[in-house]
């Protein structure tokens, strides 16, 4: 892990986290919250993934409730080099994937039912293997880390908005202005964290997840799927939530798609790119990948966690 970047990272959300506590209580409120901030920095280390995984309403599941998946993730795992992490997954129709935990012995692996439901089995691999990456370069920690802290943030906007906003003569806040700065600071905050992660760290999971996986092309389509899901099935945890957006493995957020300086994910387009130039590299064939996905339905076939969907490109 670029343990500079994270340093740089949480004293940026801690002084933003402090700035605010002092529009609500000056300095007093400022040094309070420096404790806050310190505190929470200490526990998010050791309880950060268990808050995310609980405000996306993840269940753990194990070896007999879920056997197919289980077995997936453990193959996977031993190709990765990696102890075997924890498998949860989330009610929600937005195929969709994310990975946790402060590091690779202490990791969790979340999909959505709608991952399980809209994927084949290869695609469903090649996810976990992109995920199953992060947990190897660590990328994880920061992630969580950073999504708890930026919600905090988001939260104490709001509290000040309301502690404050009535009390225009208090010498300490800003009144009606510093509610509304700290309105805008609270949205502010959880971009900037999904601005700061390095969009190049998914570059890096998605040919680290080919590689575990054995083959880029199923990374490639699962993508392709994922992206267009994303503009047409809403995730209202993630919405509720956006801070945590930048941990899912496409930008889970209908409104999320602004500019490239703003884009908590590189664009799918680039990625699925990337990915088909290594499978040519790989010798993974020289089938287009427009032609892979023209052939797209098919009749019913079982999926890795027993439910019956359309086949895909590599059922």
């Amino acid at each position: 892990m670029n343990y500079l970047r994270t340093a740089i990272l949480l004293a940026g959300l801690t002084a933003l986290f402090m700035a605010i506590g002092y529009l609500i209580g000056g300095q007093s409120g400022m040094f309070v919250a420096l404790l806050i901030a310190a505190g929470m920095n200490l526990f998010s280390y050791w309880n950060s993934d268990r808050m995310v995984l609980g405000m996306t309403g993840a269940h753990e599941v194990d070896e007999p409730r879920a056997p197919e998946l289980y077995g997936m993730v453990r193959d996977l795992a031993r190709n990765a080099g990696l102890p075997m992490p924890r498998i949860y997954i989330m009610e929600n129709p937005q195929p969709n994937a994310f990975a946790t935990g402060r590091n690779p012995n202490h990791a969790a692996v979340a999909v959505t039912t709608g991952l399980l439901e809209n994927l084949t089995r290869e695609e469903v691999a090649g996810v976990l293997a992109h995920e199953l990456a992060h947990i190897r370069n660590r990328d994880t920690l920061i992630m969580t880390i950073t999504a708890t802290i930026a919600g905090a943030i988001s939260m104490l906007a709001q509290f000040g908005m309301f502690f404050s906003g009535g009390h225009r003569d208090n010498n300490h806040g800003l009144g009606v202005v510093g509610s509304l700065l700290m309105v805008i600071l609270g949205p502010i905050a959880a971009m900037l964290v999904q601005m700061t992660i390095s969009r190049t760290r998914e570059y890096a999971a998605d040919r680290g997840g080919a590689a575990i996986s054995g083959n880029p092309q199923w990374l490639a389509s699962a993508l392709s799927k994922l992206e267009q899901a994303a503009h047409v099935v809403p995730n209202e945890v993630a919405e509720q939530n956006p801070a945590t957006a930048h941990m899912f493995i496409v930008n889970p957020l209908s409104g999320g798609r602004m500019d490239n300086l703003f884009a908590t994910h590189p664009s799918t387009e680039n990625r699925i790119a990337a990915l088909m130039q290594l499978a040519r590299e790989m010798g993974r064939g020289s089938t287009s990948f427009a032609g892979e996905m023209s052939r797209g339905s098919g009749p019913a076939s079982r999926g890795p966690w027993g439910e019956t969907r359309p086949s895909g490109p590599w059922s």
